[in-house]
């Protein structure tokens, strides 16, 4: 994959040196112990005002890290500044309260479109230079926010009228309008916050902590830049539980992390429809290396909400088990924006629920008919070096009649599946060395596909099927 340089000066080295920077500033400064300003840590104690009283106090000294020693937090919304990194000590646990009074409406964006939510249990907005760190755990006790949903029929009279007025005020949004924070105190009663949310922040680090049971998606960085994600778990077994939503954010690492979701693993926006593409704000220069991913919606997830742009991704050597797809990329008539320059490779796959690779410009994630037919563009991805056991699906790839997807590369990949591969309304494909073994049906079937090359794969006349 080839990646454009910025100013001269490779993507990794800026983000690298930057972080370096960051880490120097926050880790060497004096330290501030929780405990000495009131900080109780009986799982009970509501914290938030001795925490905001810490958070100051290291502040005003210049920065440093935040200690939280071993115990159980009880807090709201905790606002970081910059230069501070919270750490959380082994054994250190902070307990989001549930209680909306605690954490004031904060800007946000709430799947792709800008909103105000109450606010996540770790926020920063505007800041630089700042962090999570140490082994401890930031537990959203998302089961005090979940009911929010609309799963639940039983509970429609609560979360109907302010889903009614959330959908009211987004649809205005797309349109162009502002709305201010004085809107949003009914829809808020149903947009459930984030975990932990960076936003317009600069050198972000957050490291080793254990991210749980989160309201909605854990880790969000919104239009930031210079962020590095290692050696953190991800464990959500709740609604939405993303594991990290990269938003129209560059220069992004994720490296040795843990997910067991029950939903999407990494996911890469930059906005939704209208709104994302009037922001034009891109998700690029993002690497993702060295991790193991469970149970997953999506292992690494590009869209929806990508009517910004997607570009320049590189992912390596990851696990994937029980998740329904390792590599999905998709969008809709209406979302427009261009997804591009994306390489995955080095991939184990085992017991996929549904595809091992889908690209797919027909997600019916909306029922509403579309004002706006705007359509993505999906160009030069490439897959290798893959090794996938168990799934119904092989390949399946789906562009529009008016948007084929364009100039696609697999390579040096064994797929044992279900069925085979698919291909309708794309252009410019190629495939080296993938042994494709279906048990039912033909290796390949081509419905619109054009300019198609299949080279050293033992796939016979009978294999392929052309609509």
């Amino acid at each position: 994959m080839k990646i454009s340089r910025h100013n001269g000066i490779g993507p990794r080295r800026v983000l690298l040196a930057a972080l370096a920077a960051a880490c120097g500033t926050a880790l060497t400064a004096a330290d501030v112990n929780v405990l000495d300003h009131g900080v109780v840590g009986d799982g009970e104690t509501n914290n938030t005002a001795a925490i905001a009283e810490a958070l100051a106090a290291c502040a005003g000294s210049g920065g440093g890290k935040v200690v939280f020693p071993a115990g159980r937090y009880l807090t709201g919304s905790v606002h970081l500044e910059d230069d501070i990194t919270l750490y959380l000590a082994e054994g250190a646990e902070l307990l989001y309260s549930g209680d909306p009074a605690d954490s004031p409406l904060v800007r946000t964006r709430w799947e792709g479109t800008m909103a105000y939510t109450h606010g996540p249990l770790v926020y920063a907005n505007g800041k630089k230079n700042v962090g999570i760190a140490g082994r401890g755990t930031i537990n959203g006790q998302g089961e005090n926010w979940w009911w929010r949903n609309l799963d639940d029929k039983s509970l429609y009279d609560r979360t109907m009228p302010p889903f009614r007025a959330w959908k009211a005020v987004m649809e205005r949004i797309q349109n162009g309008e502002e709305v201010g924070i004085d809107e949003f105190e009914e829809p808020a009663k149903f947009l459930r916050p984030s975990l932990v949310v960076f936003f317009e922040c600069e050198n972000v680090r957050v490291e080793g902590v254990t991210l749980y049971n989160s309201p909605m998606w854990m880790l969000h960085p919104i239009f930031c830049e210079n962020v590095l994600v290692t050696g953190v778990s991800f464990v959500s077994h709740g609604a939405n539980g993303d594991g990290i939503d990269i938003d129209s954010s560059r220069n992004v690492r994720v490296s040795d992390c843990y997910f067991d979701t029950e939903d999407d693993c990494i996911v890469i926006k930059s906005g939704r429809d209208a709104d994302g593409r009037r922001i034009g704000r891109a998700s690029e220069f993002i690497t993702i290396t060295n991790c193991v991913m469970y149970r997953g919606h999506g292992a690494v997830v590009i869209g929806s909400e990508m009517s910004g742009d997607v570009r320049n991704v590189y992912m390596h050597n990851c696990l994937f088990e029980g998740t329904d797809r390792a590599v999905r990329i998709k969008s809709r008539r209406g979302r427009g924006g261009v997804v591009e320059n994306v390489t995955a490779e080095n991939l184990v796959v085992k017991d996929m629920q549904r595809e091992v690779v889908i690209l797919n410009m027909e997600y019916p994630s909306d029922t509403k008919a579309l004002t706006n037919q705007e359509a993505p563009v999906f160009r030069n991805i490439t897959v290798r070096d893959v090794v996938a056991e168990g799934a119904p699906v092989a390949i399946r790839v789906v562009g529009l009649e008016d948007s084929p997807i364009e100039d696609l590369r697999f390579e040096n990949m064994t797929l044992h599946t279900t069925e085979g591969i698919l291909l309708k309304h794309v252009r410019g494909v190629e495939f080296h060395q993938v042994l494709v073994q279906p048990e039912n049906g033909p290796a390949y079937v081509l419905e619109d596909a054009r300019d198609i090359k299949i080279e050293g794969s033992p796939v016979g006349p009978e294999g392929i099927v052309i609509k």
